[in-house]
């Protein structure tokens, strides 16, 4: 059953995605940035660890996933470090990823060659 919280968790926040950029004028950049900045917001509240319980990765590997990181890294900072560890648990917490999606964009493009839209 764990696949399938993860593929309806997962579904869940695309359709959301693809709503707003559908129904709205948001372009991909503001759905990028609500989503990081509401996993963000609802780490604070509380309210994205329950969704983590329930979703596991499908909750965790999208964009609002990446705010709950910034914001979980940050906050546990904070109880043990105070205003400083606020400022860099998020940057610490996220950094591996960050890390390897780096790596590995720079990887294939060396691989394939990309070339710019006309």
């Amino acid at each position: 059953m764990d696949y399938v919280y993860v593929f309806i968790t997962g579904g869940v926040i695309c359709v959301i995605g693809q709503l707003l950029m559908d129904g709205t004028k948001m372009t991909p950049a503001h759905v990028l940035v609500l989503f990081v900045v509401s996993g963000a917001i609802l780490e604070g509240l509380g309210i994205y660890q329950l969704i983590v319980d329930f979703g596991k990765s499908g909750a965790t590997v999208p964009l609002p996933g990446f705010g709950y990181s910034l914001a979980k890294g940050a906050i546990e900072a904070a109880k043990t470090d105070g205003l400083m560890g606020a400022f860099g648990g998020g940057m610490k917490a996220t950094a591996p990823g960050v890390s390897v999606a780096v790596i590995f964009g720079y990887a294939i493009a060396l691989v394939f060659s990309p070339k710019t839209k006309k």
